[in-house]
């Protein structure tokens, strides 16, 4: 590449700056990783190309077609085109687009990353690079702030960061060395080196958000503000600079507070109303989930400060439950309901027979409609498998006045009783089911197994439940 001009020089220099901090941060022992370009085509990634060709980097450029305009294919033959004249390996993939909840814009960004993803693995690529410069920036920065967002929203893009939830891809990274550039820089760059560039249609399309922002909003603030996309970018890194001492002092207050997998609400009592909010925040992120909203978050503080001590909290979450049990706060895995579960203090729920089965001596039986497996485990103490074997058993839910003795010198006490003893929290009593023969009660699933039908000596079985439950990330 030419250093024929100020843009040029200027926009090389910033890439070379760009891509020695990435090595130093993430690359210290002087490994040559393997890159790739994230190749749309347009402006920006077509610079960006010539520029890791031009540094050496020896890259792999990555193409995704989205096949949303008419113009998709010709779009992809010039990408190819480019890449062959630069001798840079070249591939590409193709994607269906449907529009969820959030648009077809956030549809189709989700499914370009995962393709990106899939391209980096099959070709051993450590680092992709995308294009987003200056502008696009400043642009993230504002429509963060104009929806609201807080110093994670309104710090903008890093660098440089892994994002396994978009590339499906835990070690990936990826980079944005043009992120300190300005596009009109790339343009007079991409003018002078005779780079040529597509134009995507729906960049102009001002019902997107970001276009209306750019066409519209982005003009009249360079007319009044001449800069103004650095100053921006300035105050996304003071904001950056900010989220990660919250993030430090969530963490501080996240170890003060966690009890094994709950957070104990007598420590978070003694916090400040700010720091509840954003321990809770760096909690759900913590185990990578969706981050809730204001209102949602809100909503959750007061019932946990104002709930009674025996009330049976949830809050509902996209993606899990929110659950108090014994002055603990759990997050709980949102979970269908089962066949026939009830909680037996609820009359509102109608009863489903329990289901009938022998057993003819199988190591394990699945239950889906209970939602797990019983396993017959070989054992020193529990039912004789003759007797059992000649039973009619059923397995089911628990009605309400069932009682069980676990052992001869303890007294027989009804599952509630035994529930609470053993520390069971109240959401997860619903879920284990029982097995009787006749009016007999033989096993409890988390309790154990009646002691007026188990004996001990060689060759008994003993009764086991395994949940299905699904575990929460993180």
């Amino acid at each position: 590449m030419s250093r024929s001009s100020a843009a040029t020089t200027t926009v090389s220099a910033a890439f070379a700056r760009a891509i020695q901090a990435l090595r130093d941060e993430h690359f210290p022992d002087s490994s040559t990783p393997c890159i790739a370009v994230a190749l749309s085509g347009g402006l920006d990634s077509m610079v960006l190309l010539r520029l890791a060709h031009a540094y050496g980097l020896h890259p792999h450029a990555f193409h995704v077609h989205h096949g949303l305009s008419p113009n998709a294919d010709a779009w992809r033959e010039h990408c190819a085109t480019a890449a062959g004249e630069l001798g840079v390996p070249f591939d590409w993939r193709a994607v269906s687009v449907a529009k969820g909840k959030s648009g077809i814009e956030a549809a189709a960004r989700k499914q370009r990353y995962a393709a990106l993803g899939d391209m980096c693995r099959a070709h051993g690529v450590d680092v992709l690079l995308t294009a987003h410069h200056l502008d696009d920036q400043a642009e993230t920065v504002l429509l963060q702030l104009l929806r609201g967002s807080g110093p994670a929203g309104l710090s903008g893009m890093d660098a440089a960061n892994r994002a396994p939830g978009l590339l499906g891809d835990a070690r990936l990274l990826m980079a944005r060395p043009l992120l300190g550039v300005a596009r009109a820089d790339l343009e007079q760059v991409a003018r002078e080196e005779g780079i040529a560039w597509v134009e995507d249609e729906s960049n102009v399309d001002p019902r997107y958000a970001r276009n209306a922002l750019r066409h519209q909003v982005m003009p009249a603030l360079a007319a009044a503000f001449p800069g103004f996309q650095q100053r921006i970018a300035r105050s996304g890194a003071h904001a950056r600079s900010a989220q990660r001492l919250l993030d430090e002092l969530g963490e501080q207050d996240l170890q003060s507070c966690l009890a094994s997998d709950a957070l104990d609400l007598a420590r978070v009592r003694v916090l400040s109303r700010d720091r509840i909010d954003n321990l809770l925040r760096h909690w759900f992120a913590v185990r990578r989930l969706a981050m809730p909203s204001t209102a949602w978050l809100a909503q959750m503080v007061a019932q946990i400060l104002s709930a009674r001590d025996d009330a049976q909290l949830l809050v509902q979450h996209p993606d899990v439950h929110v659950r108090r049990h014994r002055d603990h706060l759990f997050l709980v895995p949102r979970l269908p309901d089962l066949a026939g579960m009830r909680d037996p203090e609820d009359a509102g729920i109608i009863d489903k027979r329990a289901q009938a089965f022998v057993w003819r001596g199988e190591a394990a039986i699945a239950f889906p409609d209970y939602g797990g497996v019983l396993h017959f485990d070989p054992a020193e103490r529990g039912f004789d498998p003759v007797w059992l074997r000649g039973q009619c058993l059923e397995i089911d839910f628990r009605k309400g006045g069932e009682r069980l003795k676990l052992a001869p010198n303890r007294p027989t006490r009804s599952l509630k009783m035994h529930y609470q003893a053993s520390g069971i929290r109240a959401w997860e009593r619903g879920r284990l089911p029982i097995v009787n023969a006749g009016f007999d009660l033989l096993f409890a699933a988390g309790l154990g197994m009646d002691c007026r039908h188990v004996a001990d000596g060689p060759g008994r079985v003993a009764l086991r439940w395994e949940s299905a439950t699904p575990a929460i990330p993180g």
